[in-house]
């Protein structure tokens, strides 16, 4: 799972096998060492309405309700976004990119646009 912090938004953005786990398992969860810290992000399913996000220490918690998790595992939709207060959330499926990158994206899903080149 990758993650963007830009200003005000928070996007992530999940491989093939990434949503498939968080569609059984309800939680995916990522962490990045910087130093003597961790951040960790995390994807949940709730039984909350809303989508919404929460920071408490080095946790990043993104909470999405069950309707909108069900409907995004199990269907080609590629992503969903809200907004939580001010700040701008974005879930997606990671595709291929279409440049070369030396990342790899074997797990990602094929990229809609790859045929048009």
């Amino acid at each position: 799972m990758k993650i963007r912090i830009r200003s005000n938004s928070l996007r992530y953005r999940l491989t093939r096998s990434e949503v498939e786990q968080f569609a059984i398992e309800g939680v995916f969860k990522e962490k990045v060492t910087i130093g003597e810290e961790s951040l960790v992000y995390v994807l949940q399913r709730t039984a909350e309405p809303d989508i919404r996000a929460t920071l408490h220490r080095n946790l990043i918690t993104l909470l999405v309700p069950e309707m909108v998790a069900d409907e995004w595992t199990r269907t080609e939709k590629v992503g969903f976004n809200t907004k939580d207060g001010s700040l701008h959330i974005l879930v997606e499926k990671d595709f291929t990119c279409l440049d070369n990158v030396e990342e790899d994206q074997s797990d990602n899903y094929p990229n809609p646009l790859a045929d048009k080149k």
